[in-house]
Order: C-alpha cells, then sequence, then structure tokens
C-alpha cells in the first residue's frame, strides 16, 4: 500500500483499536497477488474488526456490528447486513476517535459476554 492517506488512516484506526483494547491481537489475513498484505484483523475472544484499504476509502468492518449501540452514528455502510456495519472512511473524513475507541470497547465486551 502506498504511503498516502489511506495508510495514515489504516495507522490511525490501530491506533484507536489499541487504545479501545491493548491486548488485541492483529492479523494479516486473506493475503493474494492483489493485496499481499493482506486484510489487517483485529481479535480479542473473537473477531472485532477488519479493516480493508480501497482506492478511494477505507473500509472498517465490525464483525457483530448489528449488534452494537452506535450512538454517534458511526456505521455508515453495510447497513442492510444481517451480522455486520462498517464505516467507510473517505480522504476528506474526520472520524470520531473518542467514539470510535467506544464502539471498539463495546465490540469486545460483547465478544466477551
Amino acid at each position: 500500500m502506498a504511503n498516502d492517506w489511506r495508510s495514515e488512516t489504516v495507522d490511525s484506526i490501530r491506533g484507536f483499536i489499541n487504545e479501545a483494547a491493548p491486548d488485541v491481537v492483529e492479523e494479516a489475513k486473506w493475503r493474494k497477488a492483489s493485496n499481499p498484505d493482506g486484510v489487517p484483523t483485529f481479535s480479542r475472544s473473537g473477531l472485532i474488526c477488519t479493516v480493508e484499504t480501497y482506492k478511494d476509502k477505507v473500509k472498517v468492518t465490525f464483525a457483530k456490528g448489528a449488534s452494537l449501540e452506535d450512538p454517534a452514528g458511526l456505521f455508515n455502510a453495510s447497513l442492510d447486513a444481517g451480522t455486520r456495519r462498517a464505516i467507510d472512511i473517505h480522504e476528506s473524513d474526520d472520524l470520531d476517535g473518542d467514539a470510535f475507541v467506544e464502539l471498539v470497547r463495546t465490540a469486545v465486551a460483547l465478544n466477551e459476554g
């Protein structure tokens, strides 16, 4: 991945996730020729979320997002999906870090249920 706004966004998301869940496990999965670095996945007592990079956005998909309270309205993609919910972040977007940290903490609590 090029070192541009997308890599900076992924680094920022990684920081928020680690702030919310310091003992989170990060793994790269689903490596392929078109994406040799794979997809970063974050788990603690089960999958929390994945972070995918596209040409025009960074997509954070929460595995159990449909079951999470989202008072700040961060979810803006996959809203009709049965289980997951996603946040699409474009170059001009400003992610609410505090709300994102709370969303990750809620996802961890759901996993640890």
